[in-house]
């Protein structure tokens, strides 16, 4: 199973403690257009461009946290595709950047005023550091239960799915996803979709004796 790394600082007590944890479920498309529509209303810039980069890329909390500005954008353009050397395996990823998160991240990089050099989410209270993955985490918790959901129920790994498994039920291509989650193992990515075994159940009981 695809674990959580590592956050960049060592802490005495971790995130998720008294938290509820294991497979966290992804988010299904008009929950995903719930928040983003939320966020759209309230003017949430940074949050916005977070949340969509969130789905799109589906990296890793720790690797979404700590892209820069020049991770992204090339000549004063955004990349439609971006790669980056993944921290828990060292093994580079390729995600692309859509046209409404390229919106967004553009909106967010002008209204804050970034540098190729800086943080991409930079921490309001120390600018010279990035948003820590323990921070992240607080900020889904915000984002599903303004729509309503159990925030014990989801987590970072809900976005990091979410478009995968989309990918998933549409093509039922498991090497795609693989490789846009950067997977080493094939068997990884079918026990972190956890849909296989679902299909066959819907199959079974489809038939009738």
């Amino acid at each position: 199973m695809d674990t959580i790394c590592l956050s960049d600082r060592t802490r005495p007590e971790p995130w998720n403690k008294g938290k509820l944890i294991g497979q966290k479920p992804p988010l299904k498309a008009r929950e995903v257009w719930s928040i983003r529509i939320r966020l759209q209303i309230a003017d949430h810039k940074r949050d916005l461009a977070l949340f969509n980069l969130a789905i799109d890329s589906k990296l890793r909390s720790c690797d979404l946290v700590r892209l820069r500005v020049g991770d992204l954008w090339i000549g004063g353009e955004i990349r439609h595709r971006a790669k980056l050397l993944q921290s828990k395996t060292g093994a580079p990823v390729q995600f692309e950047v859509t046209p409404q998160t390229r919106a967004a991240l553009e909106d967010w990089r002008s209204f804050k005023g970034l540098a190729p050099q800086d943080w991409l989410f930079p921490s309001r209270k120390d600018p010279s550091r990035h948003i820590t993955t323990r921070q992240y985490a607080r900020i889904v918790d915000r984002w599903v239960s303004m729509i309503g959901l159990q925030k014990s129920a989801y987590g970072t790994h809900s976005l990091r799915r979410t478009k995968a498994t989309i990918i998933y039920r549409k093509t039922g291509n498991v090497r795609a996803v693989q490789l846009l989650l950067g997977h080493t193992k094939l068997d990884s990515t079918v026990r972190y979709l956890g849909v296989e075994l679902e299909d066959a159940l819907e199959l079974a009981e489809s038939i009738e004796l």
